[in-house]
């Protein structure tokens, strides 16, 4: 299938603020210095880094985040009998980046915005201090007949807001908030550096309340997930746990495959799609898109999903500069693979494709892509999406039982 090819669902799975990002799964370092034996010290407060998750609270995701500051550095001086002037004893705790999740929290929420629309809300990014706001496809096709929307800042002051571009095939979108100045820009971060167990805050306005902020960890990378309308909670079940998912010839179906997804256990509710993920920095690192539920309520059960942030700032700055996104084309169509080795079977290549021009065949069985595993015809559905036109990816497939590798240049989708 290309990227926005036909795909048929089988029985089988489910097709990131500051000045620097903080290291990798890092925790800051406390010690303490004892002079003269004064009175123990008070036990630091928990920060960010070292935190648990606060409060349980999508759709495309919110966090709800528990604040908490490290202890403060005592001031000391010394004499000639080098007494300690202050106590308790000082605390030091080595030099980093990462944050309290109450600083996190404090930096982050100016950026980020409440949308309603006559049919639904969501959240939004704040990209500009002119009204630039990034936000999920799905929560702009909901704000009403024409794109008209309401965009509610954290200051509790509010704007008409109209569409600038979308682009279904990752569920990003780009608006305006009409007649404003001054916005304070999120900051964005590079999602390529996250690491399972980073720590990370969700913030939007999860069931309608705006500035929401939960903690969490980067619960795993590279996920395939199907997102669809905020008004249709089975669009936003991975394969697998509602109803299953096709897409015809020629046309898109209501929900859309993603590929690389962020999987965070952040506490995340509708209202939340197209709010932000961040990092123990305070840097964007994602956008809350999805949730998974376990069928017929919108109850969170702790699994929530973000579009890499880097791959939101290729989309957006598409839609600013052109109003439209140009997207990669493999050419095949693919369904999941019934045997014993997961991977998607090509049913079909396109005349002239770059799938074809890599001598790509009817029958073989594409076992990864880049360096993801395949599991299923959406993994291929989602990576391809997340490609650029021009990038060469290796394609890993079994043909005959024997496994070969093949390098494809994909083109653009026409």
């Amino acid at each position: 299938m290309n990227a926005n090819e036909p795909h048929e669902q089988g029985a089988g799975g489910w097709s990131q603020f500051g000045d620097q990002p903080p290291s990798a799964g890092g925790f800051p370092r406390r010690e303490t210095v004892i002079m003269n034996q004064p009175p123990p010290p008070k036990p630091p407060r928990r920060g960010f880094a070292v935190g648990r998750k606060t409060i349980a609270g999508l759709a495309l995701a919110a966090v709800a985040v528990g604040g908490g500051a490290v202890g403060a550095v005592a001031a000391t001086a010394f004499q000639d009998n080098t007494r300690v002037v202050s106590a308790p004893s000082p605390v030091f705790k080595a030099a980093s980046n990462q944050l309290t999740v109450a600083q996190v929290a404090q930096k982050v929420q100016p950026s980020v915005v409440m949308i309603q629309g006559q049919t639904g809300e969501g959240s939004g990014v704040v990209l500009s201090d002119d009204g630039l706001i990034l936000t999920n496809n799905h929560v702009v096709v909901g704000a009403g007949q024409g794109g008209q929307m309401t965009v509610k800042f954290n200051d509790g002051k509010t704007a008409k807001a109209s569409v600038v571009g979308t682009d279904p095939s990752t569920d990003l979108a780009v608006i305006r908030a009409d007649g404003v100045s001054g916005l304070t820009k999120a900051s964005l971060g590079d999602s390529d550096q996250l690491q399972v167990g980073d720590a990370v805050l969700a913030i939007g306005s999860p069931l309608g309340l705006d500035g929401s902020v939960t903690a969490g960890i980067v619960s795993a990378l590279n996920r395939t997930v199907t997102v669809g309308g905020e008004q249709d909670q089975q669009q936003q079940l991975p394969p697998g746990w509602g109803q299953q998912r096709e897409q015809q010839q020629g046309q898109e179906s209501g929900a859309t495959t993603l590929g690389d997804a962020i999987q965070t256990d952040a506490a995340i509710n509708p209202g939340n799609s197209g709010g932000a993920l961040v990092n123990a920095a305070g840097q964007v690192i994602g956008i809350n898109s999805a949730i998974a539920t376990n069928g017929g309520s919108s109850g969170n059960i702790g699994v929530g999903f973000a579009i890499p942030v880097n791959t939101a700032k290729q989309v957006s700055d598409q839609l600013i500069s052109g109003g439209k996104v140009t997207h990669a084309f493999l050419g095949v169509s693919v369904t999941d693979a019934t045997g014993d080795v997961p991977g998607a079977l090509i049913r079909q290549v396109t005349s002239g494709s770059p799938a074809d021009k890599a001598g790509l065949k009817e029958g073989d069985l594409i076992t990864k892509i880049g360096n993801t595993p395949v599991e299923g015809g959406d993994t291929v559905v989602g990576q391809v999406r997340g490609f650029k036109v021009g990038q060469q990816v290796q394609i890993t497939y079994m043909r005959d039982g024997k496994s070969s590798n093949v390098s494809v240049t994909l083109e653009e989708k026409k």
